[in-house]
C-alpha cells in the first residue's frame, strides 16, 4: 500500500492571510455610500481631463447671450431681454438745418434695435445664465472646475507629502532630526497663514503653480503634528520591534509597517486640506494673487458673484457654489470611507 504525499503549499497559500491594501480595498468596496462618492469623484476627474483636452467647455469665453442673461431653459426671448436694452433715438426737435444727418438717426435707430433682436433670437440656451459679458455661466463653472479642482486636489497632496515625511522621521528616530523638525514647525506655526501666504506670494509670482506652491508649502505643519504622534506611539509597539529584529530596515519600517496603520489619520486631513485649499484660492483669487485674469475658477467666479448679487444676478454664485458643494461632499464621503477601511481598529473588529 503506497503512501499518499500531499503537497502542503495550496493549504499553505490558502491559510496566507490577504495585505493590507487588499483587505482595505474589499471593506471599502462594502461600503455603498463610500462607493457612489468614489464615483462622483470619478466623474469630476474624467470632466477634468475633458477640458484640458478641449472636449467641454473650450469656448467658455465666448459671448452667447446678453450681458447677465437670467437662466433658461426653453431659449433666449428677444423681447424680454431687448426690454431692459436702451434703444436710441433721434432728437426731438429739428436740427436738419445744423446737421444734414439728423433725418436719419430714427432709421438707424430703428434698424440697430432689428438687428439686436434679430441677434438675440439666435443666441444659445443658457440654463446657467450669463455673466456681466454674456458668457455661458455653466460652461465657466465646468471649466473652473479644472483649475480649482487643479488647485485643490495637488496643494493638498504637496501638503501632505511635505507633512507625512516630516512627521515620520520626526517620530520615528527622534533626537537631533525631531528636534531640527521640531523648530522648523514652530518657526512656521508661529507666523500668521495669511503673512507666510503673502511672502510666499511675493517670491512665487502669480499662477495655478505658483498658487498650488504657496498652499502646499504653507500648509503641512497639522498633519505633520498628527503624523509625528502617531509615529512616536507606533514605533514603540510588538509588531514594529519584531520587523527590527528579523532585520527589517528603518525604511522598511517607516512605510511599510506603520505607515498603513497611520493611513486613516493622513487620509482624513487630506480631504480637510483639499476643502480648505479650495476655499484659499477664492480668497487668493478674490485678492488678486490667485489664477490669472484670463482664466476662470470657482474662485473667480464667486469674486465676481460679488458684484452682481447687488443688481439682484445669483446664477453665477450658484453655479460657482453647487460644483463646490458636489465635489467637496463626495470627496470627503469617500476620504471618511477610505479611513474606516483602512483603521486597524476597526480591522480588529473583524
Amino acid at each position: 500500500m503506497s503512501a499518499v504525499i500531499m503537497n502542503p503549499l495550496p493549504a499553505a497559500r490558502a491559510a496566507r492571510s490577504e495585505g493590507v491594501w487588499a483587505a482595505a480595498w474589499r471593506r471599502f468596496r462594502g461600503d455603498r455610500v463610500g462607493m457612489v462618492s468614489l464615483a462622483v469623484v470619478g466623474a469630476f476627474v474624467l470632466l477634468i481631463l475633458a477640458t484640458a483636452l478641449g472636449l467641454v467647455a473650450a469656448d467658455w469665453q465666448t459671448e452667447r447671450g446678453v450681458p447677465n442673461a437670467p437662466p433658461t431653459f426653453l431659449g433666449p426671448s428677444a423681447k424680454e431681454q431687448t426690454e431692459a436694452l436702451p434703444v436710441p433715438s433721434g432728437p426731438n426737435v429739428d436740427i436738419s438745418d445744423v446737421d444734414p444727418l439728423a433725418p436719419r438717426y430714427q432709421e438707424w435707430a430703428e434698424r440697430a434695435a432689428k438687428l439686436r433682436t434679430a441677434e438675440i433670437e439666435k443666441q444659445d440656451t443658457l440654463p446657467f445664465g450669463g455673466d456681466r459679458l454674456g458668457r455661458d455661466v455653466l460652461a465657466k463653472a465646468i471649466k473652473g472646475t479644472e483649475i480649482s479642482l487643479l488647485v485643490g486636489v495637488a496643494a493638498a497632496l504637496v501638503a501632505t507629502l511635505i507633512g507625512t515625511v516630516l512627521g515620520a522621521l520626526a517620530g520615528f528616530f527622534g533626537g537631533k532630526v525631531g528636534d531640527f523638525l521640531e523648530w522648523l514647525y514652530s518657526v512656521f506655526t508661529s507666523i500668521p497663514d495669511i503673512l507666510l501666504i503673502f511672502a510666499f506670494a511675493a517670491v512665487v509670482g502669480r499662477g495655478v503653480e505658483s498658487v498650488v506652491l504657496i498652499l502646499g508649502l504653507t500648509g503641512w505643519t497639522g498633519i505633520y503634528r498628527l503624523v509625528r504622534a502617531e509615529f512616536l506611539k507606533h514605533s514603540v509597539r510588538e509588531y514594529v520591534r519584531a520587523a527590527e529584529a528579523i532585520g527589517a530596515g528603518a525604511g522598511a519600517r517607516i512605510f511599510r509597517h506603520i505607515l498603513p496603520n497611520v493611513s486613516h489619520v493622513v487620509l482624513v486631513q487630506l480631504s480637510i486640506l483639499v476643502v480648505g485649499f479650495i476655499k484659499a484660492e477664492v480668497i487668493l483669487s478674490y485678492l488678486g494673487l490667485g489664477v490669472r485674469v484670463d482664466q476662470v475658477s470657482w474662485g473667480t467666479m464667486l469674486a465676481e458673484a460679488q458684484t452682481e448679487l447687488i443688481l439682484g444676478h445669483w446664477w453665477q454664485l450658484a453655479a460657482a457654489t453647487a460644483f463646490m458643494a458636489v465635489f467637496v461632499t463626495a470627496f470627503s464621503m469617500m476620504t471618511d470611507a477610505l479611513r474606516d477601511a483602512l483603521d486597524p481598529k476597526l480591522r480588529g473588529a473583524e
